[in-house]
């Protein structure tokens, strides 16, 4: 492995670092330096260690050996407010935000102005009108972080580590939540913040953003450094060999299309919620509907609502035989064949504090592992290995911890929890958001085996590329309602968009 470390006053640099976890090693001598003015792209598959890399720079985690300089001298950071003092901010993939708290409390969190001990509202404000000016989040500041969409958290990040004004700022997926236009906006900031001296660090997975943005790129596999080049030095192609040692010929697997004469295994007809009204559609075994639209279409609450997580207010579900008004509840719905992967595995997919093998067969434990209300855990042993094995989740066994694993290898997780129910229909919500491109086709290969034997997906997605390279049908929504459909002929990213914006 070989790496190319310019030597102009770098802002920080990692010299020879190594991170162990237990016997787990996820950073082998790894040698960086991040330089004043650049926006350095971290690259690579989930597991190669460039977020743990990026955690060390930021003082969220404490190299085993090897260690970081500032400014060409030694440092230890023991903690992420060490980073804070010498300049360098972090915007988590997973947010970090205190939910009961205001986009003003958050994005100020540790800088109020206080005098004689009391909070200086009218400086907070002015403060954050300035910010949001600059920069163009225009986020309500008296608005409560649990009542903004993802996509709008993520904006209160980015503006939090902005308000700190950071020589470097560490962007860990930055733009996985965000819209097609609300990336656009981002990117432009990146640039400025460059242009006015400052460094960015950029952990994307996307990789059209990276050569578009990035003046450098490190390329990570297996916890080393595979080479640090110029930007303009690569392309998609060298990225993907470098990442993964091969090539890959595509990121879609090919399929055969659904046949037309397949049975319907879902039926949604005119089915109204609090975020959509007057929704319909059809899905059979074998294929695959995607939902394109805006975050704030009424794309996830539809998904919610058929899953009996949220009530319908109106309409019908035709399930099989079974026609009625809408689940009662998500175990009805499990119980008829639904399963339902959510669009934040940290927040409604996992629990992060149990292990591997618990969070795959929690759901299950009645129907797959318990006999006469005793637990087998030789069942519970080999439901596990299987499902690992079956899934390629890169782990250290069932027992590993799952806040240990890699975003990728998380999603993996509640992947292989929602098919070990075996259902009939899946549901789908950003089943892809922080993998990266290895993974992807692997869980698409997944995808494609579940239809293949006849079951049926809905799949909601902020990435056009995914939607049109899995679906055989699309629906775009816009302000809760169906603003276009294409069959797999039809959609084009142009034709989905100018629907998703009412300009078709």
């Amino acid at each position: 492995m070989t790496s190319d470390i310019p030597s102009n006053g770098e802002i920080i640099s990692a010299v020879s670092v190594s991170k162990n976890y237990g016997a787990t090693r996820a950073l082998n001598e790894v040698s960086v330096a991040i330089n004043p003015g650049e926006v350095h792209a971290l690259v690579g598959e989930n597991g190669a260690g460039k977020s743990t890399l990026a955690k060390i720079l930021a003082g969220a985690v404490e190299p085993s050996s090897g260690h970081l300089q500032v400014a060409g001298v030694p440092v230890r950071f023991v903690r992420p407010r060490d980073a804070l003092r010498a300049g360098i901010a972090i915007v988590q993939q997973e947010l970090a935000l205190l939910p009961s708290q205001s986009v003003i409390r958050n994005v100020f969190l540790g800088l109020e102005d206080h005098r004689a001990g009391i909070l200086v509202e009218s400086s907070l404000r002015g403060r954050y009108a300035e910010l949001v000016r600059r920069w163009g989040f225009d986020l309500h500041p008296d608005m409560k972080v649990s009542s903004l969409s993802i996509g709008d958290q993520q904006k209160v990040e980015i503006l939090r580590a902005l308000a700190r004004d950071a020589k470097l700022i560490i962007m860990d997926e930055p733009t996985a939540r965000l819209t097609t236009p609300e990336a656009g906006q981002f990117h432009k900031m990146v640039r400025e913040l460059r242009d006015q001296g400052k460094a960015i660090v950029l952990v994307s997975h996307f990789l059209e953003e990276v050569l578009r943005l990035s003046d450098r790129v490190t390329i990570m596999r297996d916890g080393c450094v595979v080479r640090s080049s110029k930007a303009e030095d690569e392309t998609s192609a060298t990225l993907v060999q470098g990442m993964l040692g091969r090539s890959i010929e595509s990121t879609f697997p090919p399929r055969p299309r659904a046949s037309l004469f397949a049975e319907p295994r879902l039926e949604v007809i005119g089915l109204s919620g609090k975020k959509f009204s007057d929704v319909s559609f059809s899905v059979r075994s074998g294929e695959i509907l995607g939902i394109a639209g805006m975050i704030g279409s009424g794309r996830s609450e539809l998904l919610r609502t058929i899953f009996g997580a949220d009530r319908a207010i109106g309409g019908e579900i035709r399930f099989g035989t079974n026609v009625h008004s809408g689940f009662k509840s998500p175990r009805e719905a499990i119980a008829q064949g639904l399963a339902l992967l959510p669009e934040s595995r940290k927040d409604e997919g996992l629990l992060l504090s149990q292990t591997v093998g618990d969070n795959i067969v929690l759901p299950h434990l009645r129907d797959h592992v318990a006999s006469a209300g005793v637990l087998s855990r030789h069942r519970q042993q080999d439901l596990v290995n299987n499902s690992i094995g079956t899934f390629g989740i890169r782990c250290a066994g069932g027992g590993a911890s799952m806040s240990s694993l890699s975003g990728g290898n998380q999603q993996k997780v509640v992947l292989a929890k929602c098919l070990l129910a075996d259902p009939k229909v899946l549901l789908l919500d950003e089943p892809t958001r922080g993998v990266d491109i290895g993974a992807k086709r692997s869980i698409y290969e997944l995808l494609f085996d579940f239809v293949a034997k006849g079951g049926a997906i809905v799949v909601v997605s902020s990435e056009l590329e995914e939607v049109i390279g899995l679906s055989d049908d699309v629906v775009v929504m816009r302000r809760g309602q169906i603003a276009g459909r294409f069959s797999k002929d039809e959609a084009t990213e142009e034709r989905i968009l100018a629907a998703a914006f009412g300009t078709a």
